[in-house]
């Protein structure tokens, strides 16, 4: 139970042309391959919001996935902080903002 204490959160946007190109459904497939847990979402801004949870090493090549994205994405930026650790079970996909 001891790598529970190695688990990071990080909260992460994603500027660019980053709706419309499966970025949402691709970021589960990498992050279901990665052992990462979290959720994509589209915000009305036009960006994707992603809150991502797994270890350090899991995080680091998921952020660096981030930075491309799906074939028909043009990643602009992406920013992340670090977040409290909320020990989500799984990686899904979010369709419509949250409140």
């Amino acid at each position: 139970m001891a790598s529970k204490d190695h688990i990071k959160h990080l909260n992460i946007i994603v500027s660019g042309k980053v709706q419309g190109v499966y970025f949402r459904l691709t970021t589960k497939a990498v992050a279901d391959q990665l052992g990462v847990k979290g959720f994509a979402q589209n915000t009305p801004g036009g960006t994707v919001y992603i809150e991502a949870e797994g270890d350090p090493f899991a995080l680091e090549s998921f952020l660096e996935w981030c930075h491309e994205g799906p074939e028909a994405a043009v990643v602009e930026k992406v920013d992340h902080v670090a977040g409290e650790v909320k020990n989500y079970r799984n990686f899904e996909v979010i369709r419509k903002s949250r409140g």
